[in-house]
């Protein structure tokens, strides 16, 4: 594990930085399954939109981003505000370094602050891996406690191939029978910058 690594959020001036992370996904992998790779304008606006509600974060080493995680709603109505879908990328350079983990569990610290109970995990996958797809996402979901709740069968279809989508989830919390709301993460941020040492 890499000890250099620091994790904290997002900026809209990191956007640059955190596409050159993603790009090389989009363009080489099913991991993701969007074609195009988003302008940087696009890419902010994302940014933009989660940091609405919830955490965007990445992890710097040595003054570069070398990974990003966020959250965002899970189906987006009212019932599931408990719940939040988690997406994370590594810089394909440093990959199984800790980052992905540190990432993760600060990730996983911020929504337990902001009332969330539920992760929810939507990750490409394939029963025989290809040049384009293994299943290391879903192992590193299992590694962080998550388990495999439903499959859907040759429902992406990228470089001329069909992938399956599988679900993943995390409890993270109890149930009670009366939650109290789910703090936005801008109401939260000042304490969770120093409770997690988050810059």
């Amino acid at each position: 594990m890499m000890s250099n690594i620091s994790v904290r959020f997002a900026r809209l001036s990191d956007a640059e930085a955190i596409l050159r992370v993603y790009a090389p996904y989009v363009k080489h992998t099913a991991i993701t399954f969007e074609y195009e790779v988003p302008s940087e304008e696009e890419f902010k606006e994302r940014i933009r939109n989660t940091q609405k509600k919830y955490p965007y974060l990445v992890a710097v080493m040595d003054g570069r981003i070398v990974g990003y995680a966020y959250v965002g709603a899970f189906v987006g109505r009212a019932a599931y505000d408990w719940a939040a879908e988690t997406s994370i990328y590594v810089d394909e350079n440093c990959r199984k370094s800790g980052i992905g983990r540190q990432l993760y569990e600060r990730i996983e610290n911020i929504c337990t602050e902001m009332g969330i109970l539920n992760l929810n995990a939507c990750i490409g996958y394939t029963e025989a891996g290809d040049e384009y797809l293994n299943n290391n996402s879903a192992q590193f979901h299992e590694h962080m406690g998550y388990r495999l709740v439903g499959q859907f069968h040759k429902c992406g279809y990228k470089f001329g191939r069909w992938y399956d989508m599988i679900w993943m989830e995390k409890m993270i919390g109890e149930h009670p029978e009366c939650p109290l709301p789910v703090k936005n993460v801008n109401a939260v941020r000042e304490a969770l910058k120093e409770k997690y040492g988050l810059s």
